[in-house]
């Protein structure tokens, strides 16, 4: 983001913004800011629409990345700039989620062929083809992305229709508040290898609200699983710890859920 759409969202001079980060500026490596060339802002008419509005570029702009956006909260500590900052990191967090969970979408739509659409039916057609693949299908979180797993979690929840399966052998309270998030109507079922009467007395407290959860004490798995409806997802972290460490996510093509469940209860 340039520093003049940021001080514009803070309510501050530009100057004053810059003159901020110049006095903190080893808090501002180059993969947190930087400064743009004079043919950069040629090429992004950046001083075209100076000239617009009737002024000069009397300085290179300085660009901020996710990052140098973050930093600039232990910088500008007015309360403004604060609720500024949560606001525009949730973006940033928003704009990746979409991107991930979209990015088979996306990919699908670089490889039509659109020169042999003759007609707007045909478009229609293979978009209905598409939102088929909206569910991401594979996907790395990295130490600290908690939030991003979290979410990604949340979305797959709430996009079951009649079931969720849950299978991990570490489930507490905090993985009740993210299936409270499913549909009305949705039923759940937990296998879980220690099923603790902590473990009952909150899911009892959680059907009081949200009813439809029940626990299984199932000790012959050693992988976490999430199946929602049909589609089996292998989890590499537990429900509850999502985002602490290193974790992989991937939609199993070999069985539905069905098929798996019947394997379960066999």
């Amino acid at each position: 983001m340039l520093d003049s759409d940021l001080a514009r969202l803070y309510g501050v001079e530009t100057k004053a913004l810059n003159q901020a980060v110049k006095r903190n500026i080893q808090r501002f490596p180059e993969d947190f800011m930087f400064q743009l060339s004079k043919e950069e802002c040629l090429r992004s008419q950046i001083v075209t629409l100076n000239e617009a509005r009737g002024k000069h570029l009397k300085y290179l702009p300085h660009v901020f990345t996710e990052n140098g956006v973050a930093m600039l909260s232990s910088v500008l500590r007015s309360d403004k700039a604060i609720e500024v900052n949560i606001n525009i990191m949730r973006a940033f967090s928003a704009m990746r989620n979409f991107l991930m969970n979209n990015a088979a979408l996306f990919q699908r739509m670089d490889q039509l062929e659109m020169k042999q659409l003759k007609t707007d039916e045909k478009v229609d057609a293979i978009l209905d083809r598409l939102s088929d693949n909206d569910k991401p299908k594979e996907g790395i979180f990295f130490n600290g992305q908690i939030f991003d797993a979290y979410a990604l979690i949340a979305d797959l929840i709430r996009q079951a229709k009649t079931r969720i399966v849950v299978i991990d052998n570490y489930i507490d309270d905090s993985v009740l508040v993210q299936l409270s998030k499913r549909r009305e109507g949705v039923k759940v079922d937990i296998y879980d290898g220690q099923v603790s009467k902590q473990l009952h007395q909150d899911i009892e407290k959680h059907n009081e609200q949200y009813p439809g959860v029940t626990v299984h004490k199932y000790t012959r798995a050693h992988d976490r699983f999430l199946i929602i409806d049909e589609d089996v997802y292998h989890i590499g972290a537990s429900l509850k710890d999502l985002g602490k460490k290193l974790f992989a996510f991937s939609k199993m093509e070999v069985m539905t859920g069905s098929e798996m469940l019947a394997e379960l209860i066999r």
